[in-house]
């Protein structure tokens, strides 16, 4: 594989797509050259973290556990307690996949 010189779709300069950058990509199964170059990758990323661009809204809410003032990037609706990270992280199961302490056949036995 050679280098590939590209055109960006965003703001059509052109790019070079590495064999590196190609070697990567085959590596991760993607299928599709890049469209974007690297400048509009990343400006197009930043863009999309927040559904469609608009910034989070996030709300002032007290952790549940441990009283503490932080922030939730949603409104609670009051029927289920809400965490500070510090607590959150230490109310979450470590089951490693999901399975939330139940064994593989799901029969919830530790």
């Amino acid at each position: 594989m050679a280098d590939q010189t590209l055109s960006c779709r965003d703001c059509g300069t052109t790019f070079t797509f590495t064999q590196g950058e190609q070697d990567f990509f085959a590596q991760k199964g993607f299928t599709n050259t890049p469209s974007r170059c690297p400048d509009c990758r990343t400006a197009n990323r930043g863009s999309s973290a927040g559904r469609s661009g608009r910034d989070r809204q996030m709300t002032d809410v007290t952790c549940s556990s441990c009283g503490k003032a932080t922030q939730v990037p949603f409104v609670p609706s009051g029927d289920r307690p809400v965490y500070c990270s510090d607590c959150f992280s230490q109310q979450r199961p470590n089951s490693g996949g999901g399975s939330y302490g139940r064994d593989r056949a799901g029969s919830g036995r530790y």
